[in-house]
């Protein structure tokens, strides 16, 4: 009776290292693919924050009839400006429903030029490096060029 307890309990090595070798395998495969993903989602909310962030500047521009200069910057969506044209209509609570400034997906600034080259404004993130131009996950997204 001793014998066969001791023989059914517990896994032998052989077993241990088979499922290892399973999910080293699975790791392998699944890794790469869904390390990946996080760039593309990453990518994805810097154009959906650029999306909010160009919402408010319009409802900026609607109050005050004009938007926001690159002095008075994008703080001007979450507090009255005081310096430049101080908007007269401005609207106590803001125009940014967090009140706050947000940073791009990366952790920094997102950058705004008013007027611009590409128009009125521009809102740029610079991507993954932080700095301007680039390629692949540093390519910076700009309101100007997205699709």
């Amino acid at each position: 009776m001793n014998h066969r307890l001791r023989s059914t309990s517990g896994f032998t090595l052989i077993e241990i290292m088979v499922v290892i070798v399973i999910l080293a395998l699975l790791a392998a495969l699944v890794g790469p693919k869904i390390i990946g993903r996080s760039d593309d989602a990453r990518v994805a909310d810097a154009k959906v924050q650029i999306r909010n962030i160009e919402t408010a500047l319009k409802l900026y521009k609607l109050d005050s009839s004009a938007f926001p200069t690159t002095e008075q910057g994008i703080a001007a969506l979450v507090t009255k400006p005081t310096v430049g044209v101080i908007p007269k209509n401005y609207k106590s609570e803001g125009y940014l429903e967090s009140k706050k400034i947000p940073k791009d997906p990366w952790g920094n600034d997102y950058i705004y030029l008013s007027p611009s080259e590409h128009g009125d404004y521009e809102l740029c993130s610079w991507g993954a490096d932080g700095a301007k131009g680039g390629e692949g996950k540093a390519a910076d997204i700009c309101s100007y060029n997205m699709q």
